[in-house]
């Protein structure tokens, strides 16, 4: 007797999660399913999931193979259709079945046939209802499934029709061995598995283009998307438990680039919570707080750049950086306007690197990008992914490196982002004591979870290799390295030993560091530390945390301290300048003048600096010419180079209209000279972490408020430097050299050309072989008032002095 194939029950629990959108596993129920069952519809002895890489019937037609032919396939196709009135599952030979309501929206029925690769669903609703997807509705003309208006959707009298492929005949798109990786919290490129990526296949029907989405969410009940694509009900869109991963999948068919979206998660208490993706590429422009599908399409032209800087390595090379707030340099320019711009700027004023602040999307502009959501998405405001990449570009087709601030310590409590991200902490401890930031309202991630720890480290490694950006200025290090990090006592827990230091933090900086060298040749991490923690930039391997640099903070607070004082005091604030070299080879530095100290009522750095306005810009170009020539690289923020005089505000651009004024102007022509000079001269750089690289000619003449040195390359080439920051010159001033011969000036600061006062040694000064300040010769010079000279020995090549 011959029976009438009939669906694969399904309990009623199922059915009523599929239509309320809350079942963990919608693609074991929807989709199309093979049973075998034997001649009396007895026991089903093989199953499997369709997909655009599988075939309902592989196991069981492998179980038939192995049992006899008395056995049947029998195809199952369920999909969820609230209100429609009619749906119908078409194939790839034509072949049509309808399906029947069974429950809260969801439809099944049998395929005829035993075979079945690719299939619609076609669709009817009644007048005036519009419940399909919204973007779904995409038809296949070949199979005469298309509209009168090739859209998809025909309207009939009994009401209107779409074609819809169907997101739960699709496999995972996620491999087992992603997963395992994913769970030991070791996938070093988790941005390829988890967030939104357009993905293309080819099947008997055509080719589908989609995206597949996927996040972590262990403690979700169930996870939907939500976007634009489907009204922002994601009952339709329920994505699948992936097991113990803590991952949710689904491939949306023809949901493409530039769709918006977030994640809909079912808490374990029952609530339902909107999310952005953590993984996000892209997003909405702030206010608005979408996630959106990215695809870049741009082309690198920097390969010559990235095969010279795999070869570099830039802890021994010159470093000069311009410290950027994108926003404010300009007002109104985009990331492409920016390259045009900026680039033309750094290549006149001769910077080597470009640092930008923190460009990863943020909600609050106030913030300067430092209270991070978006972690894996350039900001939206100035462009999309592809623009930023042209900007990466561009700087370095111009030889200018970028380096980008990068905010591993806090993220922000917004509740449509990371905190408490599947309604309960994930992202950051759950213990405020740990997991609270009390200077800056935030959240501290929860260092100690390896997910938490890969999230991370991945985002490194992204900006690092998916943007080719060739370094990170980690902020606020101390911040993770303390427990009690600007808390009071009973305020923090102390770690496993009773001490202070932050070990799961401690370890966190360590792996990331060690993964980012060894994935990413010639690239450097810089740390923002203020505190004397021991060996932050000594190597993993022998206990330190790894870092390349340190910003050198003591310098720059001792420094500035100096040069606030009038020139008169400055006699009793000697030891200021000079302590630096106390500890200068410690760790390898860079010395910072950035956006921290011309902010929040400190005043530009013109503003801080005593006197008329002659006597302000002549301190600061003698002291930039201090700072280019004391060990260690240079970072200064932008503004500073022309001698911006507001207070800097993330509101508006800088004060650009003050190089019309001769002497601005004369300070921008100095630091473009420092850094010309620089770059090519090693004894600057070279052995900017090796005592051996630097020697006091002079440091105790507090009388004349003056300090010497020697800087010496490799091969024993010196450059010499002077500095007076008396407001008097110093005429006939003896001056001890490591060589006797002929020396001449290649800068002196108070050239004319630079709006300074012309005292300035125009021939070559013989040193002689008299002894002075434990040199071996000497030779007398006229220095400058606020002002600065560098000499190098005549018979070396070195550019002419400037003026």
């Amino acid at each position: 007797m011959t029976t009438t194939p009939v669906p694969r029950p399904v309990g009623l629990a199922d059915l009523h999660r599929l239509g309320s959108g809350e079942h963990a596993t919608p693609h074991t129920v929807l989709g199309a399913h093979a049973d075998v069952v034997g001649g009396a519809g007895s026991a089903a002895v093989a199953t499997t999931e369709a997909g655009a890489t599988g075939d309902p019937q592989a196991a069981a037609e492998a179980a038939r193979a192995a049992m006899g032919d008395e056995l049947t396939t029998v195809v199952t196709v369920r999909a969820l259709a609230p209100f429609a009135r009619s749906v119908v599952v078409v194939t790839e030979d034509g072949a049509r079945a309808d399906l029947a309501h069974e429950h809260e929206g969801v439809w099944a029925g049998v395929l005829p046939g035993s075979r079945v690769t690719d299939y619609r669903l076609e669709i009817t609703y009644p007048d005036g209802e519009d419940h399909a997807p919204e973007g779904s509705a995409v038809a296949d003309e070949e199979h005469g499934l298309s509209g009168a208006d090739g859209t998809g959707a025909e309207v009939g009298a009994g009401g209107w029709t779409t074609v819809v492929d169907d997101p739960y005949r699709y496999l995972p798109t996620i491999s087992e061995f992603d997963l395992h990786l994913v769970s030991e919290g070791r996938h070093e490129e988790l941005w390829g598995v988890l967030g939104a990526h357009v993905r293309r296949y080819s099947g008997p029907m055509g080719e589908v283009t989609g995206t597949s989405f996927a996040v972590w969410a262990p403690r979700a009940r169930a996870v939907r998307v939500v976007g634009d694509f489907n009204g922002w009900d994601g009952r339709r869109t329920m994505m699948r438990s992936l097991g113990a991963s803590g991952v949710w999948e689904v491939f949306l068919p023809n949901v493409g680039k530039g769709a918006h979206y977030k994640f809909a998660l079912l808490t374990a208490d029952g609530r339902w919570v909107e999310r952005a993706d953590p993984m996000a590429r892209a997003t909405e422009v702030p206010p608005s707080t979408a996630s959106v599908v990215t695809e870049s399409e741009h082309v690198w032209g920097d390969d010559e750049w990235m095969a010279r800087r795999a070869a570099t390595d830039p802890h021994t090379g010159p470093m000069s950086t311009y410290e950027v707030h994108l926003g404010s340099w300009k007002q109104g320019l985009s990331y492409r306007e920016a390259a045009e711009e900026l680039v033309a700027h750094v290549q006149r004023t001769g910077f080597t690197h470009v640092e930008l602040m923190p460009v990863a999307e943020h909600p609050f502009g106030g913030s300067w990008g430092y209270q991070v959501t978006g972690y894996y998405a350039p900001t939206s405001r100035f462009g999309d992914p592809d623009d930023f990449r042209y900007l990466v570009d561009r700087l370095h087709r111009a030889g200018i490196g970028v380096i980008v601030d990068w905010v591993p310590a806090h993220f922000p409590k917004d509740e449509w982002a990371l905190a408490r991200f599947d309604g309960e902490p994930l992202y950051e401890y759950p213990d405020p004591r740990k997991g609270e930031h009390p200077d800056w309202g935030t959240l501290v991630f929860d260092f100690g979870r390896r997910e938490v720890r890969n999230f991370l480290v991945a985002n490194a490694l992204y900006w690092l290799m998916e943007f080719h950006v060739d370094g990170l200025r980690v902020d606020a290090v101390a911040s993770m390295l303390y427990l009690d990090y600007s808390r009071e006592g009973g305020q923090w827990i102390p770690n496993k030993y009773g001490g202070r230091e932050h070990l799961e933090a401690i370890e966190f900086l360590q792996e990331v560091n060690a993964t980012a060298y060894r994935r990413v040749p010639g690239i450097v991490t810089i740390a923002e530390e203020s505190t004397s923690w021991p060996g932050v930039t000594r190597p993993t391997d022998a206990g330190g945390l790894g870092f390349g640099l340190k910003w050198n903070m003591g310098w720059m607070h001792d420094s500035l301290r100096y040069v606030a004082e009038d020139p008169v005091n400055r006699t009793w604030h000697h030891d200021e300048v000079t302590f630096s070299l106390v500890y200068a080879f410690s760790e390898n530095f860079l010395l910072p003048i950035s956006h921290d100290e011309v902010v929040h009522g400190k005043g530009s750095l013109l503003r801080k600096v005593p006197g008329d306005r002659w006597q302000q810009l002549a301190t600061l170009r003698a002291f930039y010419a201090y700072m280019w020539a004391h060990p260690g690289k240079q970072l200064l923020f932008m503004g500073q180079e022309f001698g911006q005089e507001a207070e800097w505000a993330e509101s508006r651009s800088l004060d650009w209209w003050l190089l019309d004024q001769p002497l601005h102007a004369g300070l921008l022509a100095t630091v473009s000279d420092l850094n010309r000079l620089y770059r090519e001269t090693p004894a600057l750089w070279e052995q900017d972490a090796e005592p051996s690289g630097f020697a006091w000619v002079d440091s105790q003449d507090r009388e004349h408020n003056t300090f010497s040195f020697v800087r010496v390359d490799r091969s024993g080439r010196p450059l010499v430097a002077v500095v007076n920051f008396a407001g008097v010159p110093h005429e006939d001033y003896r001056l001890g050299l490591p060589r006797a011969g002929a020396w001449r000036e290649v800068l002196n600061t108070d050239a004319e050309a630079y709006g300074g006062s012309g005292v300035v040694n125009s021939e070559p000064l013989e040193a002689r072989e008299e002894p002075h300040s434990g040199q071996p010769a000497s030779t007398v010079v006229r220095v400058p008032p606020l002002g600065a000279l560098w000499l190098v020995p005549a018979d070396e090549e070195a550019p002419a002095v400037k003026g």
